[in-house]
């Protein structure tokens, strides 16, 4: 009973397709189904395909008969072609459901709104209708995941996306006490603190567990004065190859409760001050003694933070103009990419990986190259404090080309950088397009790490998180 035909004409229910180009591809989808022993519908009111005026009209098409390997069930066919596949469970619903490169919009239909929000909550989808589909508002974010694409139409969410920080409130790192006397403090504490009697061997920290870099090659570390403070593994594509691995596994983490999440933030907060003197004697020889404990108290109150705003990062209720509620859920990003400021060794690390790990992200983390071996204090540190393996995966080695094969992997989802120059910031933005991942880049002076107006906040939050909006009706 579907009428097709001019969509001025009231009477009609679907019009045509934009040319005859996008009508050659969506009838291509549909004989191709249809040769690989798909079942193929295709009734209308009115038969006609093209008319006198140019319209290209494509009949209401239902395919019936496809897997998931099908071609016309894996890609977006922007027709009006439905495929039908029959699930036994909700569990394997949501399984067929994200099997998928895009996600755009999905719909949930069930007599029991329980069943539905639990199967929304699942699916990898910027927004999701319960009972209802093309559900639209000027309140309400739009937008959607994965190749579907990033970012917000509608909304608060919307709006930020066209926001920036005001520049005013952006000022060049403090040169004074913290950095004035680097070598004063390396040179003391290098008199204080001679080597240790044993040589200590780095490793990388992949999947909760220390691991021998790939390619078998190692980097020198050297102090601000020259003398080599020690060497660290120098890792490669098949590294991140497994971080990223280990990171998917770690998909239990965003299902973790909240509480529980800033439970853990916490302790590794307190672990880091019990240990301070330690770190201090990894810092202070690159950055001066000043700066390292500067470091060591500004990242255990990111710390303190970040666990606080763990369960405290709530979505919103939005009232549409129907009988229901439109919920801006907040959601983890997936597995984040991040690449640690070089000025500031450890805050710089633990201002970017904590505010991902307290919103239930994953993290796979380059350390900064000025002083990488705080990637063996930090991972020793990391065992002792109930973080599960693979929430985060720390791979030394030369930032540049780890950052691309992080730029270019798929299964990444997000690339944190804040020491890009201009050059490599274009480089990264093409890199990354390869699967549309969010990308949050900054030039090296864009921020003051030890201010706290700039160093942690919503900001940080916001890029660690994305919003899907479930549209719940009720009533009649």
């Amino acid at each position: 009973r579907i009428r097709v035909g001019d969509p001025l004409d009231k009477s009609v229910d679907m019009g045509p397709l934009v040319n005859r180009v996008q009508w050659e591809r969506v009838n291509g989808f549909v004989e191709r189904a249809r040769a690989e022993g798909a079942t193929v519908l295709q009734e209308c009111a009115s038969g006609v395909d093209f008319d006198a005026a140019g319209g290209c009209y494509y009949r209401p098409t239902l395919v019936t008969g496809v897997d998931t390997a099908s071609e016309i069930v894996r890609d977006e066919v922007f027709g009006p072609v439905l495929c039908v596949q029959t699930f036994r469970t909700p569990a394997e619903a949501l399984e067929l459901a994200n099997h998928t490169a895009y996600g755009l919009a999905a719909s949930v239909w069930s007599e029991s709104i329980g069943q539905a929000m639990e199967v929304a909550a699942g699916l990898n989808a910027g927004v999701v209708w319960v009972n209802g589909a093309n559900l639209f508002d000027a309140a309400c974010g739009f937008g959607g995941v994965r190749e579907s694409g990033f970012g917000r139409e509608g909304g608060r969410e919307g709006l930020v996306e066209y926001l920036k920080p005001r520049e005013a409130a952006r000022r060049a790192p403090a040169a004074s006490p913290k950095a004035s006397k680097a070598s004063k403090g390396s040179k003391a504490m290098a008199a204080a603190s001679p080597g240790p009697a044993i040589d200590r061997t780095a490793k990388l920290y992949i999947g909760g567990a220390q691991a021998r870099p790939d390619g078998g090659y190692s980097r020198e570390v050297h102090a601000a004065g020259g003398e080599m403070l020690g060497v660290v593994p120098e890792g490669n594509r098949k590294d991140i190859r497994n971080a990223v691995e280990a990171a998917a596994k770690a998909g239990a983490w965003r299902r973790t409760a909240a509480h529980a999440r800033a439970q853990v933030l916490y302790y590794i907060a307190e672990n880091l001050l019990a240990h301070a003197a330690r770190f201090e004697s990894c810092l202070a020889p690159v950055v001066g003694a000043d700066q390292a404990r500067a470091e060591i108290g500004a990242s255990a109150r990111r710390l303190f933070t970040y666990a606080a705003w763990a369960d405290k990062y709530d979505g919103a209720v939005h009232q549409p103009p129907l009988h229901g509620l439109a919920l801006a859920l907040h959601e983890p990003v997936g597995t984040i990419a991040i690449v640690a400021p070089a000025a500031v060794p450890l805050l710089g690390l633990v201002s970017l990986a904590a505010p991902a790990i307290a919103m239930g992200n994953r993290v796979v983390a380059v350390p900064s190259m000025a002083q990488p071996l705080i990637a063996a204090e930090l991972y020793a540190l990391l065992e002792t404090s109930d973080l599960p393996g693979g929430v985060l995966n720390l791979v030394t080695g030369d930032a540049d080309a780890l950052t691309a094969v992080l730029a270019a992997h798929r299964d990444v989802d997000a690339l944190w950088h804040h020491d890009a120059r201009p050059e490599v910031h274009q480089r990264l933005e093409a890199a990354s397009a390869i699967n549309l991942k969010r990308t949050w880049v900054a030039g090296p002076t864009a921020r003051d790490w030890f201010d706290d107006a700039q160093g942690e906040g919503r900001e940080f939050l916001h890029h660690a998180t994305r919003v899907k909006n479930v549209w719940v009706p009720y009533g009649v």
